[in-house]
């Protein structure tokens, strides 16, 4: 069994789906009916915009959705995944690769997410860090016993957690992490504290957008951050993608299962390798790819 995967905030890269909107003229309608969606022309910063420009939440989500399923859409035929995830964000492309929901929906939700995780970031200084070399048990100990707000964020592999809060809560977690061991407790750049409690004005205002969105039957299961096991029901896919905002994403736990369900290999969908080498140290043995046209 295929299994897709699809990256979430951190993959993107200047010049990202150029080659598919020069050589693919779907991919071109896609790109330009994305500009005109999103009201301004998301195709400049993505092929020729700086670094900073790019690094925009409000930017950087909708060009790695973006980028993940118009090449998904370009693979046509070939693309038939027989179970799909996303990290983080790249669940709303995944929802796109299943049929969930179509493709101007989840562009405008994904826009509104990230304008929402924005204005949350801006409400109260907060951050996140990335955590090695410490079982994921005695991370959440350390956070839970740190004064403030901060919590295991994203579980991307064993001994890689990220923790998520706010500045100082976060800072006095990652002395506590040294001095239990932690191989590195580092500061990630990023604009806010997702995937925690800091996130629920966020969450509030994108469930209002996700309710009156239209979900349809998926073609096939998806995996998501919150529950980790294959969901079919769009009315519990809709419950899985709000939590989500404030809910850690869960990836070790999601790839085990879908290997578990049978999953044969993992196809990454969208820019980087980041999920491919996440899943070679989920499961050694485990065939990845990059999806090309």
């Amino acid at each position: 069994m295929k299994a897709y995967v699809f990256p979430g905030q951190g993959a993107q890269f200047v010049g990202m789906g150029l080659d598919l909107y020069e050589n693919h003229s779907l991919a071109q309608e896609y790109f330009e009916q994305a500009n005109d969606i999103l009201g301004f022309s998301i195709t400049d910063i993505m092929f020729e915009g700086t670094v900073e420009e790019l690094k925009q939440t409000k930017v950087t989500q909708p060009a790695i959705f973006l980028h993940s399923v118009i090449l998904s859409k370009v693979l046509g035929e070939t693309f038939k995944p027989d179970m799909v995830a996303g990290h983080s964000l790249g669940e709303f492309s995944a929802l796109v690769a299943n049929n969930t929901l179509g493709f101007e929906d989840a562009l405008k939700l994904v826009s509104q997410r990230a304008m929402a995780m924005q204005k949350a970031c801006e409400l109260k200084p907060s951050t996140m860090a990335a955590v090695l070399g410490l079982d994921d048990e005695v991370v959440e100990k350390i956070c839970e016993e740190t004064p403030g707000i901060v919590v295991a964020a994203n579980y991307n592999c064993p001994g890689q957690l990220v923790i998520s809060g706010e500045v100082e809560a976060v800072n006095l977690a990652c002395e506590s992490l040294k001095e239990a061991g932690a191989r590195r407790a580092l500061l990630l750049p990023v604009g806010g504290a997702f995937h925690s409690p800091l996130m629920e004005p966020a969450r509030e205002e994108l469930a209002a957008a996700i309710e009156n969105t239209a979900f349809n039957q998926p073609a096939c299961p998806i995996y998501q951050n919150v529950t980790t096991s294959a969901v079919n029901d769009p009315e519990e896919i809709k419950a899985n993608l709000i939590a989500q905002l404030t809910a850690p994403v869960k990836w070790t736990q999601s790839v085990q299962n879908m290997v578990k369900d049978g999953a044969t290999s993992f196809v990454e969908v969208g820019p980087g390798k980041v999920l491919q080498g996440l899943v070679r140290k989920i499961d050694s043995g485990m065939e990845t790819a990059s999806a090309t046209v």
